[in-house]
């Protein structure tokens, strides 16, 4: 069964909650990695990791902050 969106929030965070949960997100961060961290480099690799491990912050900061203004339902989204 589908879920309605009933406000612009919801949707918000219903998107960034699928882009932290998608493993087509997770195929093209490692395309990224590939064309970023070359082979045996320890620094650059560091450097990757800790950016995407940011980058998944940033959104869950996003997700956090719209929180509150989600009303609780039944299917779990708040």
């Amino acid at each position: 069964m589908s879920m309605r969106a009933k406000t612009k929030i919801q949707v918000e965070y219903e998107v960034f909650k699928a882009i932290l949960d998608s493993e087509h997100i997770a195929e093209v961060v490692e395309d990224v990695k590939m064309e970023m961290v070359p082979s045996n480099d320890e620094i650059a690799q560091k450097r990757f990791d800790e950016g995407v491990k940011s980058a998944a912050q940033l959104i869950a900061n996003l997700m956090q902050r719209r929180i509150h203004r989600l009303r609780h339902s039944a299917s779990g989204w708040a």
